[in-house]
């Protein structure tokens, strides 16, 4: 991945403010709720607010990120929360999972370059066990309208770092999906993630 990538990530994570806060996004909390705790990876964690949640949920968690400040940020919160994460940086063909290692996957606005995250999207899937489950929320195509009236929002501002329901079957065929839907929502996340927004929401689970 591009150095510039890993640039931008390390310099919006190396404030002392969370950029996305230190509550969990509320989808990923309404879903794990409804799940008895396990194994769960979180790819793109980034500063750990989602990760911190499960694991004081009882959850056994792993995470990547390709951004150290991230990961320094994630291990920062786990502490003050009085829980443990195994984070490792670095990009998904260099880290060292397991097949079927995992319960659960969350992409949480995990938005990878738009040249390589179907293959992120297919090589994660085979870390997950038969049965698992994907939780997944992350801006969809229409997203870029809402952007346009409002940059406070934040997401991706190129199309085809974006995702469409199509692309999400694509990308996950052996899923019977129990949610897959592009809905608008109201986003109240620390510094970057604050307004209406379109985002794809799925559950899916593996066959």
């Amino acid at each position: 991945m591009k150095d510039s990538w890993t640039h931008r990530w390390d310099e919006r994570y190396s404030s002392n403010e969370f950029a996305y806060g230190t509550a969990p996004n509320t989808y990923l909390k309404e879903q794990l709720e409804k799940l008895s705790p396990g194994t769960i990876l979180f790819p793109a964690e980034g500063e750990g607010r989602n990760a911190v949640f499960a694991a004081k949920s009882g959850w056994e968690v792993s995470a990547f990120d390709i951004s150290a400040e991230g990961k320094n940020k994630a291990l920062q919160l786990a502490e003050s929360n009085g829980v443990t994460i195994e984070y490792q940086v670095g990009e998904l063909q260099n880290l060292s999972f397991k097949t079927e290692q995992f319960d659960v996957i969350a992409l949480i606005y995990a938005h990878f370059p738009a040249e390589i995250k179907s293959s992120i999207h297919q090589m994660l899937s085979q870390y997950l066990r038969k049965g698992g489950m994907i939780i997944f929320e992350a801006f969809s195509k229409s997203h870029l309208d809402y952007v346009l009236k409002n940059e406070k929002v934040g997401g991706p501002k190129d199309i085809g770092s974006l995702f469409s329901i199509e692309e999400i079957k694509e990308d996950f065929p052996d899923y019977d999906f129990l949610v897959l839907e592009e809905t608008e929502i109201e986003l109240n996340e620390g510094l970057f993630h604050n307004g209406a927004g379109s985002v794809i929401r799925c559950v899916a689970q593996k066959r």
